[in-house]
């Protein structure tokens, strides 16, 4: 009976994959057909997308607008109270005094880029090569000169001073070309701090007022006449409004040669922030490259010895647990894309094609724009922290403003 039951309980391996497999083949059944579920259309999708994203950016385009607005009618009251100046005030007094909506970040930080970016674009439409070229090449190069030396000239001091971050190159920027307008240019490139940022605006915008009215004082003392003085006043103050205000005081004159050098400064924006960020991205190349070189050194065996061997516990170690890599430094691009929309406009405004009233249109929707993204910068600022550096950003300025008026006089004096 044992050998029978043997015999019975025994498989082949053979009889045992035969039986499995007719196992298997009963337990499939023909599966029933399953219906799809029914797909979003990707219009709706994409416009479900673009509803969040718009219901995300509405409270802070909201406050925004608003703060505009009332720049736009303190600027309509009072003709030399810039309304860049007003709204960056209007964000630093709505980010301290805690007005700002819940939800405004997404709308602030559209507004402090796209929409200060569209507005420097517009800023070319202001330049037509053709009133560059009719000042001469003598005026030309003083103009270049005296932006160049108060560019580095300005970043040499604010590092003698001691200024943190990119306060330097800011205010250097912003002294040289055209104020508030010129520092947010650069800041699209440098992404500083916001603090730098409001420094560098309210250093430009105060030496900047005071050179309205302590400029025409020196007309006569100086001895300049009304050409001297529009081209000595275009070169050296930094705001396109202050400049004009400033201009008018020695009549029609002077003030159309006060804001065709100025214009030309404005030339001048272009190149500078393209030059800085091919300077940055060739930083970052840099210390991508030092980075690699460190992690190889680390990979690398050491040499044998006496020495070597009583650390060999020690270099395995360090050579089984390299150190994590650190992140790729940020690379600006090569040429940011709204320089080459400011030079755009720069060829658009010298074909000829647009009419005197289309350019102050232009002008006047590129200011509200850039006073949309300063609004937005403004909000950023700690004013605890801005009082604790502001004697020798304070310093700068001053000693910026020197530089700038007196090679801009020396300028002046060599080539009329």
């Amino acid at each position: 009976m044992a050998r029978r039951r043997r015999l019975v309980g025994a498989v082949s391996p053979a009889d045992h994959r035969d039986m499995t497999s007719l196992q298997s083949a009963a337990s499939i059944e023909p599966s029933a057909p399953v219906s799809p579920e029914p797909a979003i259309p990707a219009t709706r999708a994409t416009r479900a997308t673009r509803a969040t994203r718009t219901k995300t950016l509405l409270p802070g385009l909201a406050v925004t607008c608003l703060a505009v607005a009332v720049a736009w009618f303190a600027n309509r009251l009072e003709p030399t109270f810039s309304s860049l100046t007003c709204a960056v005030l209007l964000g630093a007094a709505a980010a301290n005094l805690r007005l700002l909506p819940h939800g405004a970040a997404a709308g602030l930080a559209f507004s402090g880029r796209r929409l200060m970016r569209l507005g420097i674009v517009l800023l070319g439409l202001r330049l037509a090569a053709g009133d560059v070229l009719a000042l001469g090449w003598r005026t030309l190069v003083v103009t270049v000169g005296v932006v160049l030396l108060t560019f580095f000239g300005t970043q040499r001091l604010g590092r003698r001073l001691g200024l943190p971050g990119d306060q330097p190159l800011l205010v250097a920027t912003g002294f040289s070309i055209c104020g508030a307008s010129a520092v947010a240019a650069m800041n699209s490139v440098t992404d500083s701090e916001e603090d730098d940022v409001i420094t560098s605006v309210a250093l430009v915008t105060l030496c900047g007022t005071l050179a309205i009215f302590l400029l025409p004082l020196l007309h006569h003392p100086l001895g300049l006449g009304d050409v001297q003085f529009g081209r000595w006043v275009g070169a050296s103050v930094h705001d396109v409004g202050q400049v004009v205000a400033a201009a008018q005081t020695a009549g029609p004159t002077a003030l159309g040669q006060a804001v065709v050098v100025k214009m030309m400064r404005i030339a001048m924006l272009a190149p500078l922030v393209a030059s800085v960020a091919l300077a940055r991205r060739s930083r970052s190349r840099r210390a991508q490259v030092q980075q690699r070189q460190a992690r190889q050194e680390l990979r690398q065996p050491q040499p044998s010895g006496p020495q070597s061997s009583k650390s060999a516990p020690a270099q395995r170690q360090t050579a089984t647990q390299p150190p994590a890599p650190a992140p790729a430094p940020h690379r600006p691009p090569l040429v940011p894309l709204f320089v080459l929309g400011f030079l755009a406009m720069i060829g658009l405004r010298s074909t000829g094609l647009l009419s005197t009233s289309q350019v102050n249109l232009s002008q006047d929707l590129a200011n509200l724009l850039m006073a949309a993204g300063l609004f937005a910068l403004g909000t950023g600022v700690d004013v605890p922290k801005l009082a604790r550096t502001g004697g020798r950003a304070l310093a700068l300025g001053l000693l910026s403003w020197l530089l700038i008026a007196g090679a801009a006089y020396a300028g002046v004096r060599l080539t009329t």
